[in-house]
């Protein structure tokens, strides 16, 4: 099979776990901001697909080049071997962004990249008409920064934190990949307790589940590049079938899920029902200041509200106050609270071991981490 130049795209801060999350694959790899760069067949494009829990998309590098003027970019544009890529009937959007280049108007090159691929492909079939673009869809992105060009191809399509199961999701939810990444980020292992007290809509007790059964987290959706004429017959069903034997299903599970809100606990179990792991957590409606346990050694996430809205911020730093009574004294347990009040140490009442900064979205927060003593 043919070897493409590729890359994960990652949110801001979590691109390490994206590399780590390759190499464990089996991937050599070099990581920028914002993605990770490997090499793969279209086997390794639906594989990495179908296993990525905290990277965006996987996409192709079709080609790289500079450009300072529109005509440079539509002769490299041109200059790129579409007709090994695309089928005569591929639809082909293209997207595109710009920075801090003189190539800013993103219509303009847009439009350029798409003429210059239309050329190219009627040059080779020597056709004058244009393309019917009526078959599979092969999303193309113009990307320009500091007047270097990246031609890429999303094989991924819907963004890899759609897994799928998300019936319902509430107000405010995490994305599933972030919430991968929080359950990576705390060092969980499946033999220890895992909580989220303020779990809304499931979605970290789900990835927690996910994450202990070792369950592929693209297994239940499909991906664009499926549909593509370069994808062997039948290899979607055999990479699915390998990774459904890779899936631990009988190890035992503790997490728990409790939310003060009985409407998202019906719609956590809903949606651990939708992944197919409803047996595997113990959603409650609770508040996070009634929760106690005997349990040692466990791992706690949360996403509790940040207090964005005009007057929210004093309840919620009322709750953060209340976490930190009920968590302090849990020396045997580890605690990732993920919030963007920068205060918030000082209403938990404990500075965090650790402080790490991510992106939920636009918005810049903080993981703070207290890590626990383990018992023997």
């Amino acid at each position: 099979m043919e070897k493409f130049n590729l890359m994960a795209t990652a949110a801001a801060g979590i691109e390490t776990l994206v590399n780590k999350e390759l190499k464990d694959l089996g991937y050599e790899t070099q990581g920028e901001n914002g993605r990770i760069r490997f090499q793969g067949t279209i086997k390794d494009i639906i594989n990495t697909n179908l296993w990525l829990r905290t990277a965006d998309r996987v996409k192709i590098i079709v080609g790289e080049f500079d450009a300072v003027t529109f005509d440079e970019l539509f002769e490299g544009v041109k200059a790129l071997p579409w007709d090994e890529l695309l089928p005569i009937d591929a639809e082909f959007p293209v997207e595109g962004r710009s920075r801090n280049s003189q190539l800013h108007n993103v219509p303009s090159a847009q439009a350029i990249t798409k003429k210059a691929i239309v050329e190219k492909m009627n040059s080779v079939y020597h056709r004058r008409t244009d393309l019917p673009e009526t078959g599979a869809l092969y999303p193309l992105e113009v990307m320009i920064n500091k007047d270097h060009v990246i031609i890429t191809l999303d094989t991924t399509g819907s963004s890899l934190f759609k897994r799928g199961y998300r019936i319902d999701k509430g107000g405010a939810p995490l994305k599933e990949n972030m919430a991968a990444a929080l359950v990576l980020l705390a060092h969980w292992f499946s033999d220890n307790p895992f909580v989220d007290p303020v779990c809304g809509s499931g979605t970290i007790p789900i990835e927690a589940a996910l994450i202990g059964r070792n369950i592929a987290p693209g297994f239940n959706r499909n991906f664009v590049c499926e549909a593509w004429s370069l994808t062997p017959e039948g290899l979607s069903d055999e990479l699915r079938a390998e990774a459904d034997e890779k899936a631990d299903y009988d190890t035992p599970l503790q997490i728990f899920g409790y939310d003060i809100d009985p409407r998202m606990i019906e719609i956590a179990k809903a949606n651990a029902q939708e992944a197919g792991l409803a047996a595997d957590i113990h959603f409650e409606t609770m508040a996070a200041k009634d929760w106690q346990t005997d349990l040692i050694n466990g791992v706690l996430v949360a996403n509790p509200p940040y207090g964005e809205r005009l007057g929210d911020e004093e309840s919620v730093r009322q709750l953060y106050s209340e976490m930190g009574d009920v968590y302090r004294p849990m020396k045997t347990w580890s605690k990732y609270i993920l919030t963007s009040d920068l205060e918030f140490e000082d209403f938990y009442g404990a500075r965090a071991t650790k402080k790490r900064k991510l992106y939920n979205g636009s918005l810049r927060t903080d993981l703070f981490q207290y890590w626990g003593k383990k018992e023997r």
